[in-house]
């Protein structure tokens, strides 16, 4: 028997009817359409499954869905504005932060996070390294992906 809950997923209220033992991570991704949210490990080490949840970046891969009823979800499809990517994929792209792009979605959440939560203050390629070290890439040495989240932690820092 399911439970209907309530999540705000890129700013849309949306409902939806889960069963007590479904991860959000397929929830957002098989019942709602959000294919962003990758599935790798299952076990909150890949970081592939990376959203923001009432802003904090969080592993949907070990989250109950109806542990987020009622939460404010952010997942890579609603970063982009008026058909502008947003300063973390612009810098992704600029810079060849990624590789085939299976991990991408998780990084670029993952980056998100870390240029909101620092946007008042210098960040390290060390402290980048670090803050990301739970995401992991099969395809790259890294270097792209920390010059990436560099770049747009400088560009949040200008604008603000």
């Amino acid at each position: 028997m399911g439970q209907v809950i309530t999540l705000k997923v890129n700013g849309v209220l949306r409902e939806v009817e889960v069963e007590p033992y479904e991860l959000l991570a397929d929830v957002l991704r098989d019942k709602l359409g959000y294919k962003g949210v990758k599935k790798g490990c299952w076990r909150g080490e890949c970081g592939l499954c990376t959203i923001i949840m009432n802003g904090e970046a969080v592993k949907s891969c070990i989250i109950l869905a109806v542990e987020a009823d009622g939460a404010e979800i952010e997942t890579v499809e609603g970063l982009a504005r008026n058909g502008r990517l947003s300063p973390v994929q612009d810098a992704y792209v600029k810079n060849a932060g990624l590789q085939c792009g299976f991990c991408t979605p998780g990084f670029i959440m993952a980056s998100e996070y870390i240029v909101r939560r620092n946007a008042n203050r210098e960040i390290t390629p060390g402290e980048v390294r670090s803050a990301l070290s739970g995401t992991i890439c099969r395809c790259t040495g890294y270097k792209q992906i920390i010059d990436s989240v560099l770049e747009a932690h400088r560009r949040i820092k200008i604008v603000r």
